[in-house]
């Protein structure tokens, strides 16, 4: 048997979990003081999750690549492999919104074959 320590961020009582796991798959979860916590620590035990947040550019023209970038706030529109993150991320940093941007709007769909979108968190009218 193999036991794996945690800190659940499921919620703000960030319990200290232990997890036993067996040939690969989860026997028990203990230390956790809700149901948040012991989905938590099955997931990330197996699968490690994220929401990825960060910023893209956005542009009214495309003369306005050659200035400084205005940027708007995105994220995943739900939680990714962690093994994922960094070809997410190089897709995020390669990808240009054209103004006007709202919150909710898909910015890249299933981005990198996650099948998950990155979505803005803010409104850009442009100008």
């Amino acid at each position: 048997m193999e036991t794996k320590e945690l800190t659940c961020i499921g919620c703000p009582m960030g319990c200290q979990i232990t997890v036993t796991m067996e040939n690969g798959a989860v026997v028990s979860v203990a230390g956790n003081s809700c149901k948040i916590g012991d989905t938590y620590a099955r997931k990330e035990v197996i699968c490690p999750m994220r929401i990825v947040t960060s910023t893209v550019r956005v542009v009214n023209d495309p003369s306005d690549l050659k200035k400084d970038p205005v940027k708007v706030p995105v994220k995943t529109s739900a939680d990714i492999p962690k093994s994922a993150i960094f070809d997410v991320m190089d897709v995020i940093h390669k990808t240009c919104a054209k103004a006007p941007v709202k919150i909710g709007d898909i910015i890249v769909e299933n981005v990198a074959n996650t099948g998950v979108n990155i979505i803005a968190t803010k409104d850009y009218p442009g100008k």
